[in-house]
């Protein structure tokens, strides 16, 4: 597969984790493997090289190698770190977050030749999320960061508030399975438990 535009991989490891303990819950093992290892398992399957998007001074020992970047702008939340990924992109960005351990490695290349193909902004995979998409599980290039910084001078904040405003297309993610189970994230100590217990189940 040939690809247009050089694609980095972001793992978005922001975050005061406030209903997991504050713990570094990327960290913390599904299946016996921690979370931010199959994050970047999946990312690495498609993208060119890495980054670790995060605020904790320990990040650059989670994955020796792994070059880590912070948040440009402190305290806006997901969008900042969206926002910290594309601006250490050189032409294009796979982002997931580190607490979606089911993401699997097709479906972000997927997003990524269905971005480069249509000539979009981003490409955005269908879910059952209220906005019918996952923003934090998505490619995008870094022609997006124009309209990242206009909702982040406005206040808003949200990760998927932005997207409007760009040209992107929809990727339907039904072949690698339910998109509930692939996009499950581990917020709580009971998410970890029920993470642990699926990947334990189907492998």
């Amino acid at each position: 597969m040939s690809h247009s535009a050089h694609c980095t991989g972001a793992i978005i490891a922001g975050g005061r984790a406030t209903r997991f303990g504050g713990v570094a819950k990327g960290l913390e093992r599904v299946g016996g493997v921690r979370m931010i290892d199959r994050v970047a398992a999946a990312l690495g399957d498609s993208c060119d090289d890495l980054v670790i998007v995060a605020n904790d001074a320990a990040a650059n020992r989670w994955i020796p190698g792994v070059r880590v970047v912070t948040d440009i702008r402190p305290g806006t939340g997901a969008l900042g770190g969206l926002h910290a990924a594309l601006v250490n992109s050189r032409e294009a960005v796979l982002v997931l977050a580190w607490d979606s351990p089911f993401v699997p490695g097709g479906l972000l290349r997927a997003l990524r030749s269905a971005g480069e193909a249509a000539g979009a902004d981003a490409a955005l995979p269908v879910s059952n999320a209220p906005l019918g998409f996952e923003p934090l599980c998505a490619w995008y290039r870094t022609s997006c960061r124009a309209a990242v910084e206009h909702h982040l001078d406005s206040g808003d904040l949200r990760a998927g508030g932005w997207q409007d405003d760009i040209a992107s297309v929809r990727v339907d993610v039904s072949p690698w399975g339910d998109p509930d189970e692939i996009f499950f994230n581990v917020n709580t100590p009971a998410d970890l438990a029920m993470a642990d217990a699926t990947a334990r189940r189907t492998t």
